[in-house]
């Protein structure tokens, strides 16, 4: 039976965390809400969308036109963004242990693409790719029907909250990781 193991992008392979603070207080100068502090990203991950809208003064009929921006912006960022420490080999030793990898992230298909092929990454199986913020659950679910697995043949593994909750939903179980201790061991 062959198992899965799907990862979120970024702030669980890679450290988009400066990038992504830098890309969104530029559009919050450019769209007119808050700021976010570097001591505000830990706080964040742990909220609902709607609780960061709130806590942003970000009006969520925005959020789309914000996320095709920053996608776009991250593109210029690209160069700055590195996976975390311990990942490549732990790719690696997932794959030589016959788990199949994939990605399902909110980030364009060519930004993971472009880094994945910058860090010479060549285990991941699928990029499921697009717009999760509202509704990552279903991505999930139509990953597990389009390969006909069972949901306890996959693994998610990602770093908020919302994660979470859609694993629940998707009765996928997961790993939730931490930016604070992210060294990946096998």
């Amino acid at each position: 039976m062959k198992q899965y193991i799907l990862f979120d992008f970024d702030g669980t392979l890679v450290d988009s965390r400066q990038s992504a603070l830098t890309i969104f207080n530029q559009l919050a100068d450019k769209y007119h809400f808050k700021h976010i502090l570097p001591e505000d990203i830990e706080p964040l991950r742990k909220l609902s969308l709607l609780q960061r809208c709130r806590f942003l003064k970000l009006p969520i009929y925005k959020i789309p036109f914000i996320v095709r921006e920053a996608r776009l912006l991250y593109r210029s960022h690209l160069q700055n963004i590195c996976l975390f420490e311990g990942i490549k080999p732990m790719l690696e030793e997932l794959t030589k242990r016959h788990f199949t990898l994939a990605v399902l992230s909110s980030n364009s298909e060519s930004n993971i693409q472009t880094i994945l092929q910058k860090n010479h990454i060549d285990t991941i199986d699928s990029i499921i790719a697009g717009s999760t913020l509202f509704s990552k659950q279903t991505l999930i679910k139509k990953f597990i029907k389009v390969n006909k697995l069972h949901p306890s043949q996959l693994i998610y593994v990602g770093d908020e909250l919302r994660d979470v909750i859609a694993c629940k939903k998707s009765g996928v179980p997961i790993i939730w990781v931490s930016w604070a201790m992210m060294q990946w061991k096998l």
